[in-house]
């Protein structure tokens, strides 16, 4: 009688893995126990802090740290989160903040300096606009899914358990806020809160085209003991996630399956202008770039020691040239 072997992971309820949660997919040999009902934030803590689940979809920034400081974690290559960020940088009206690089000399709110979406944000702010991360405060709402040291030179400040960074902005106790998610008083119509780039679409493809990064948020965290155990996991893992990925965007492909009027010109210029993949899986040239970016961002703004590469950060799924079901004659 085939005994499989029992694992846990934790990741989002999205559309992508619907195979995977609902059992169409199953990868060989693995009984996956999948728990979707946390958030992000949530999820990387009891992963990183605490090792509560064997495979979790993580936050890539606080990985990248946690591999630097010995963490006994490895990952696939399953990006099942990216985001371009243009869109999530707020300003207060009041501030005279017109462009970038009036960031400059600013008191800039975020959720935690390792939150990815924050992480990659400075990074671009500081190589494709002129603001550098050590030219601005920082004000921290929340501690950090991996414990750091701040460089020397970094100006960061944590926040009581009282306050928020979203009621900071729209006051004017901070100037600006980079976040993961729109913030309520946006959402609610303030008019002390604005986008830096109010035509934040056209700044993100214009960053794509010159770029070709479509910033990876999440990666796929695996405790080293499973791979160390059973070195066959993570390559099964990552057919499976590719599996269930496939499925989800042939369905995805009709027109009727979401009530969107323009839901078919929304996904043609998806494709139009990040091509015919832009969810891709494992360490394709593309994948290769925007890791290797955001682990350089890491590196120079003195959060890991060493410089790492995708191929550190990444255990191989590789199973040979020509090889898996798409070959089989």
């Amino acid at each position: 009688m085939k005994k499989n072997i029992p694992l846990t992971l934790a990741c989002g309820n999205y559309e992508i893995v619907r195979s995977l949660i609902d059992g169409t997919v199953s990868p060989d040999g693995i009984d996956l126990t999948i728990l979707t009902d946390m958030d992000s934030t949530t999820r990387h803590w009891r992963f990183l802090r605490e090792g509560h689940f064997d495979v979790a979809e993580t936050s890539c920034s606080s990985y990248i740290v946690a591999r630097d400081k010995g963490l006994n974690i490895t990952a696939i290559p399953v990006f099942l989160h990216r985001r371009f960020r243009h869109g999530f940088v707020f300003i207060n009206t009041n501030k005279g903040i017109k462009k970038p690089s009036d960031l400059v000399g600013k008191k800039i709110g975020i959720k935690s300096f390792l939150v990815t979406a924050i992480h990659w944000m400075r990074g671009i702010l500081e190589h494709e606009y002129g603001v550098p991360h050590k030219s601005v405060e920082w004000v921290a709402e929340l501690d950090e899914d991996v414990d750091f040291t701040p460089p020397p030179g970094l100006k960061i400040t944590r926040l009581p358990h009282d306050k928020s960074v979203e009621d900071m902005l729209a006051e004017g106790e901070v100037d600006a806020l980079i976040h993961s998610d729109i913030i309520k008083p946006m959402e609610a119509g303030d008019p002390r809160v604005a986008r830096l780039w109010p035509d934040y679409k056209d700044e993100e493809i214009r960053f794509y085209k010159k770029t070709q990064i479509f910033p990876i948020m999440h990666v796929m965290g695996i405790r080293q003991e499973i791979v160390d155990r059973h070195p066959w996991v993570p390559v099964n893992l990552f057919h499976a996630f590719e599996k269930s990925k496939a499925i989800a965007m042939k369905r995805m492909a009709n027109p009727r399956i979401v009530p969107l009027a323009w839901y078919l010109e929304a996904w043609n210029e998806q494709q139009a202008v990040l091509g015919h993949d832009p969810w891709e899986y494992g360490l394709s040239d593309k994948n290769r770039h925007t890791m290797d970016t955001i682990a350089g961002y890491s590196h120079e703004q003195g959060l890991t020691q060493k410089r790492w590469t995708p191929d550190d950060l990444f255990v191989s799924t590789f199973q040979g040239r020509k090889r898996g079901d798409e070959w089989r004659i």
